[in-house]
Order: C-alpha cells, then sequence, then structure tokens
C-alpha cells in the first residue's frame, strides 16, 4: 500500500548539523528525536512543530534515551554549566598567565558552543589541533586556534588520559619560555552527573 508521507527535518540541537526528523502521514504524525538538545521553551519556538497556533497532534515520539534514567534525576541547563565553567576557568587563568585549562572533550564535535562563549568571554583563542574540522562552521573560527601559547587546550591526543599528568597538556606543551606550566582539566560531561551526584 502506498502512502505519501512529508518528512521535515528539525534543529536537534546536539551537534552541528544534527536534526529530528517529524514524519506526516495519512496515519498520523511521529517525530524521531535521535539526539538531541533542546533548553526549556526552544521547542515552543519551533514554527515546523506548530499547526496555526497549536503542537501539531503527534501520535508517537521516538525518544533518545540515553538519559532516561533515574540517575539523571537533575542535570544542569546549557547556561549554568556555562557560567560555572566560565568562573573557573576565569579564576584560574588570571592567575599567571602559566596557569592553562585543559578542556577534556571526549567528541570531535559538540563543544563549539563552550569554545566561543570562552573565547568571546575571556578574550582567549582555544588551541584545537586542526582547523579543518571547523571549515564549514566560520562562525567558531575566530575562536579557535593552532598556536599552542594560548590559556585554554582542547587539543587531543590518542590517550588523552595517559597524556594528561605532569602538568603537560595531550600537545606537548609543559612549559613556556622556560616557565612550567599549571594544568587543570576539566572534562565537559553529561555522563558526570548520573555518576557522581544523588
Amino acid at each position: 500500500q502506498k502512502e505519501d508521507i512529508e518528512v521535515t527535518l528539525l534543529p536537534a540541537g546536539h551537534c552541528p548539523g544534527s536534526v529530528m526528523f517529524l514524519f506526516e502521514g495519512e496515519n498520523g504524525t511521529v517525530l524521531y528525536t535521535g539526539d538531541f538538545r533542546l533548553a526549556k521553551g526552544e521547542a515552543a519556538r519551533m514554527e515546523l512543530l506548530h499547526s496555526g497556533t497549536r503542537v501539531k497532534d503527534i501520535q508517537s515520539v521516538y525518544l533518545d534515551t540515553t538519559f532516561c534514567d533515574p540517575k539523571f534525576y537533575h542535570i544542569p541547563s546549557r547556561e549554568e554549566c556555562l557560567n560555572g565553567i566560565l568562573e573557573l576557568v576565569r579564576s584560574w587563568t588570571s592567575l599567571t598567565r602559566y596557569h592553562v585549562v585543559w578542556l577534556n572533550c571526549k567528541a570531535a564535535y559538540g563543544y563549539e558552543y563552550l569554545f566561543i562563549n570562552l573565547s568571546e568571554e575571556l578574550g582567549i583563542k582555544v588551541h584545537v589541533n586542526k582547523l579543518d574540522m571547523f571549515r564549514n562552521m566560520p562562525e567558531i573560527l575566530y575562536h579557535v586556534t593552532t598556536d599552542r601559547h594560548t590559556q585554554i587546550h582542547a587539543c587531543r591526543h590518542p590517550q588523552d588520559d595517559d597524556c594528561f599528568r605532569w602538568n603537560r597538556l595531550p600537545c606537548g606543551m609543559t612549559c613556556q619560555k622556560g616557565t612550567p606550566l599549571h594544568v587543570i582539566s576539566i572534562k565537559p560531561s553529561t555522563m558526570w552527573f548520573g555518576e557522581r551526584i544523588k
């Protein structure tokens, strides 16, 4: 049996290019989220989820369930997380120019919001291994650098955890102009809240 289905891609807010799929046909409407990250109120602003002034009648939602577990009863908002990281990075990097931060980012993408906001607020570019991965995201290129002489690093190494010891960054930096670095590591991870907070 043939049926015409309209498929609409909606921004998922997870990482650059991530989408949710809205399927609409004679037999109903289905929303498939995949991985998504929407703040309170963002869905209300998605015109394509609405018909006139009402939310479309969605019969089924296939929801990504990574955090559909009671141990994740509280996950702070993106803004709360950013403010906490900003406060920590600002207080550390203001001590001396040899106090640096390593952002231990496990995935290649999805941290652009953090890099841009840290750079804008603190006036410090974020060191990354390569810029070519961001070539289709020109808005971030002003905020990242391949110059290792910066106080915020998001450089990666195949064994990041093994590399981060004795104040050595994954890119190999241990000192600047002969002065040893003082390095703290921040692991921006939602999983942390399920593992450590009760």
